[in-house]
């Protein structure tokens, strides 16, 4: 059996929702589910057990079985599905499924709001990428965290599943990637296993995926050091075993190390120097013969008496999380009636990366858009964007921020949208026709 003759993933979406909604309590472990949406799209028998060799690895991997699990996890960040606790395989329709946060149907992707420089798209990012017709520059995200307990804008709390989700993702994406481009990711730091104060090694394990599955290069692990809370809230604040975790990854990766030279310039985010230093240089720098380390650092008379244009970064960007676009944000959001996102970044964190690894006019592209915090950085960078977001509630009040930006445009159906008005809104067969 190849993998021709199954449906697509769009196509098993009736099938997965109808299996679980007729199962007693709403609940299926995988094997059930294979079973139930072979049976109900008219397959063979054989295709629950089919393997076929996926990726640059060859590694043996089930069609069928890797299509059921994209709908899952598709139809867990739209709060309809979630995984039974403690039941490995295991999964149910969510008592919370369709009453907070609102998705598109399978398959359809719908314009926003757009600007002169770029693009916000409400729908599913495998939906979308395939439309993508020009290399992108850089893909720059917060995607969901690895989290135990998922919050309301999704999370997956077994650590394969979740590394599976991430390369699943990512991987439509390499094909529009342009040779040397980039892709940085926003990661959690503040992962643990279960029940205990050790950290999870998820984040080292996501990095071998990338690198064998998909053949992506790491580039840096950029620590951003920003306002957290105190936290891991038991192991620190009741247990006191851990300390305060202070910071989150962003994973710089790209597709070609020796092409990525030509496209990244570090001199485009050097910083002032400081007064310290500026003083240092103004007296003549260095004053005496030094040497240090078993000889492995010199220092002359004359060194670092050279103005220079401003210091290289390291590798720890420190942000705090409040900004004026996230209060911005916020505020739309109460004002619109609409549930406000419990996970945002400051502005200056995708600046900071934009600006570094892209220039004016390429494409910077965020498949977990949320707020459209990564539009907004390319937008006043003069960078073309796009932003891809599953959440209407959240693609709706970010559009606010907006507005003032040349060329704005907005869905008549979008802007009209209230949370308030979501049973009337969302019937939005005209909108469906529209997008389809």
């Amino acid at each position: 059996m190849t993998t021709g003759t199954l449906p697509t993933q769009l196509e098993l979406f009736p099938h997965v929702i109808e299996a679980y909604a007729d199962a007693e309590g709403g609940i299926l472990t995988n094997d059930q589910l294979y079973r139930e949406v072979v049976r109900r799209a008219g397959l063979a028998d054989q295709a629950v057990t089919a393997r076929v060799p996926i990726g640059k690895a060859g590694e043996l991997y089930s069609p069928l079985a890797r299509r059921v699990r994209w709908v899952q996890q598709t139809l867990r960040r739209l709060n309809v599905l979630s995984r039974v606790a403690d039941r490995r395989g295991v999964w149910g329709l969510s008592e919370s499924a369709g009453k907070n946060l609102r998705g598109p149907q399978a398959g359809v992707a719908l314009v926003a709001f757009s600007t002169a420089l770029g693009v916000a798209v409400w729908g599913s990012n495998l939906d979308v990428v395939d439309g993508i017709d020009e290399p992108i520059s850089l893909v720059f995200s917060s995607v969901p965290y690895f989290l135990r307990k998922p919050r309301a804008y999704g999370g997956i709390a077994d650590e394969q599943e979740y590394i599976d989700f991430i390369c699943r993702s990512i991987e439509p994406l390499l094909g529009k990637l342009a040779p040397g481009g980039s892709i940085c990711l926003n990661l959690t730091a503040d992962a643990f296993e279960r029940g205990s104060p050790a950290q999870s090694i998820y984040f080292h394990r996501l990095v071998v995926a990338l690198h064998d599955r998909l053949g992506l290069k790491k580039m840096n692990d950029i620590v951003w050091e920003g306002s957290k809370p105190p936290g891991p809230t038991y192991w620190a604040c009741v247990r006191p075993v851990q300390l305060c975790s202070a910071y989150e990854h962003i994973l710089w990766l790209t597709n070609d190390e020796r092409r990525v030279i030509e496209r990244v310039d570090n001199r485009r985010v050097l910083e002032p120097h400081t007064d310290r230093h500026q003083r240092f240089v103004e007296a003549g720098g260095v004053k005496r013969y030094a040497t240090y380390g078993d000889g492995a650092y010199r220092h002359r008379p004359g060194g670092f008496s050279q103005q220079t244009a401003g210091r290289l970064p390291r590798n720890i960007l420190k942000r705090g999380n409040r900004c004026a676009d996230t209060e911005r944000y916020r505020s739309d959001a109460q004002r619109l009636d609409l549930p406000v996102h419990g996970a945002m970044m400051p502005v200056s964190v995708p600046e900071f990366f934009i600006r570094f690894l892209t220039e004016p006019g390429e494409l910077v592209v965020d498949h977990f858009g949320g707020t459209i915090k990564t539009g907004m950085a390319a937008e006043r960078l003069q960078r073309r964007w796009l932003c891809i977001e599953i959440m209407l509630e959240y693609i709706r009040a970010a559009a606010e921020r907006f507005r003032h930006c040349p060329g704005f445009a907005i869905h008549p159906a979008i802007e009209r949208y209230r949370s308030r008005q979501a049973d009337e809104l969302v019937q939005l067969d005209p909108l469906w026709r529209e997008a389809s």
